[in-house]
């Protein structure tokens, strides 16, 4: 069975693997659309440490129903579109036992610890397939990274009240900016990217601010009336950009880290303590999560079609990752398969 592989650091090919084998809870799946993430590229870059290559890779999934296992419901039937849910939990370790699915300490994410949706057929477990028949079938493979960033939404209780700042307008960062407005919150948006500052506005965002040509502080400062962001949104993973939300969150705010840090970062731990801050871990996503994204999209129709950059048919997928190092204000690069 064909799929993408990454072979070794830089060098993707399209290649043979084995066709998955059924259990009697499963879903066979086709695969439609991919979408490729920030950590697929750095897979590709070599920069993933939970990742040994070789590595089909992709967890962004939207597809059909081929078949199922003799103990799935008759609701799942044959050609019905679905979602992936890409996390695996073991319903064991601590945050199993308190329900937090979406961070089990022994997850592992389809292309990540194990082989990826970049293929022509996938298996999963009955429990990680979301029925819906009404998303366009591309807009099926946006769920996931939309869902990640509403997850750090919901870990950051945005209200309507709320003034929030989100540093880094990618896919994620796009993802908690949508939910915010969702949510009737007003929304600063940070990014060097003037291409994602301009679809920042468009999916509602109040002031896009470019930390080239802005001090971000200040603004930040003079747009709260120097009360600071009640929520502050951390979608980069820059020890700068870890810190710096410390500085433009206001005095009993809230910090939440979507993206993680691939240096040491260093504090001066006296705001969190002088402003009460509440800082916020944020993890994958769960299945309210993905369930509130795609009531979303069913909302907006056709604008999600902004979301997506470039598409690559899967006989070009090889071209896909040299193609997002030549072009990184792209927000989502695709593989129709």
């Amino acid at each position: 069975m064909k799929a993408l592989i990454i072979e070794k650091e830089g060098h993707t090919v399209i290649g043979e693997i084995s066709e998955p084998d059924m259990g009697a809870r499963d879903v066979r799946i086709r695969v439609r659309h991919v979408g490729l993430c920030g950590t697929d590229f750095n897979s590709y870059r070599g920069f993933n440490p939970l990742v040994t290559l070789p590595r089909v890779p992709g967890h962004e999934i939207g597809g059909e129903i081929i078949e199922v296992g003799s103990d799935v419901p008759a609701e799942y039937a044959p050609d019905r579109r679905v979602v992936v849910v890409p996390y695996t939990n073991c319903g064991a370790c601590a945050s199993c036992r308190k329900g937090r699915l979406n961070a089990c300490r022994y997850n592992k994410t389809l292309g990540v610890q194990q082989e990826g949706g970049l293929t022509r057929e996938i298996v999963v477990p009955m429990e990680k397939v979301i029925l819906n028949d009404t998303l366009a079938p591309q807009h099926l493979a946006l769920v996931e990274p939309l869902a990640v960033g509403f997850h750090a939404v919901a870990r950051g209780q945005v209200a309507e009240e709320d003034t929030v700042v989100v540093l880094g307008c990618g896919m994620i960062g796009m993802g908690v900016l949508i939910g915010c407005v969702a949510r009737g919150a007003r929304v600063i948006a940070v990014d060097m990217s003037a291409e994602k500052l301009d679809l920042a506005r468009k999916f509602g965002a109040e002031a896009t601010l470019n930390p080239t040509t802005h001090d971000v502080e200040k603004a930040v400062s003079e747009l709260t009336a120097d009360l600071g962001a009640d929520v502050v949104f951390e979608a980069v993973g820059t020890p700068a950009t870890f810190t710096q939300c410390i500085t433009l969150a206001g005095y009993a705010g809230r910090v939440v880290y979507v993206g993680y840090s691939k240096a040491p970062v260093s504090y001066d731990t006296a705001y969190f303590n002088l402003k009460e801050l509440d800082i916020l871990g944020s993890r994958n996503a769960t299945m309210t999560d993905f369930q509130d994204v795609i009531a979303h999209l069913e909302t907006i129709g056709d604008a999600a079609d902004l979301l997506i950059s470039k598409t690559f048919p899967f006989a070009e997928a090889d071209q896909a990752f040299p193609y997002w190092t030549e072009n990184r204000d792209n927000l989502k690069v695709m593989v129709a398969l």
